[in-house]
């Protein structure tokens, strides 16, 4: 997914005109930025991560192997101006039982608001706003997740509706 983002990227260069060593240099930049959420990769240490910027770039909100269900309050890994700032998250957390990280809208984990939910296996999303939010009342929302997660909480699997997986 991520090398066709890169070709996708040096074809709309090379068609507006840039040819040689700036569409070459362009598509290094793509790749670069791409490679962030892969160098920050820490193995499986139990943790799940939240960062301010996408490709899991710019200030780490925060780090935590445990739920937090306020980050905007004092406490936690997660606190005060970590609440609607994160635009890339992490999970590497380890496999089996409660290994799958569910992001909240709201606070205190209120899933009727909206959730989204990050397998082990799919590892981070380098850019929440290409996700949604899903609401077990209403379905898919048209909220995006960047910007906008409030509490988190390490579920199964099974707690998580198909619609609300995030990539």
């Amino acid at each position: 997914m991520h090398k066709m983002g890169t070709a996708v990227a040096a074809l709309a260069l090379a068609a507006a005109g840039l040819t040689g060593t700036a569409t070459t240099a362009q598509a290094e930049n793509v790749r670069a930025q791409e490679a962030g959420c892969s160098t920050a990769w820490p193995g499986r240490d139990g943790y799940v991560r939240a960062w301010k910027d996408v490709n899991c770039g710019g200030t780490l909100l925060g780090a935590t192997q445990g739920n937090d269900a306020n980050w905007a309050d004092g406490s936690g890994a997660f606190s005060g101006s970590d609440n609607d700032n994160a635009s890339s998250v992490m999970n590497s957390g380890y496999l089996g039982g409660r290994d799958v990280v569910a992001f909240y809208i709201m606070s205190e984990h209120r899933d009727e608001s909206g959730y989204g939910c990050l397998a082990p296996g799919e590892l981070y999303a380098d850019w929440l706003g290409d996700n949604y939010y899903y609401s077990s009342t209403t379905g898919r929302t048209d909220i995006s997740m960047e910007n906008s997660i409030s509490s988190h909480l390490w579920v199964y699997s099974s707690g998580c509706s198909s619609s609300s997986w995030i990539t």
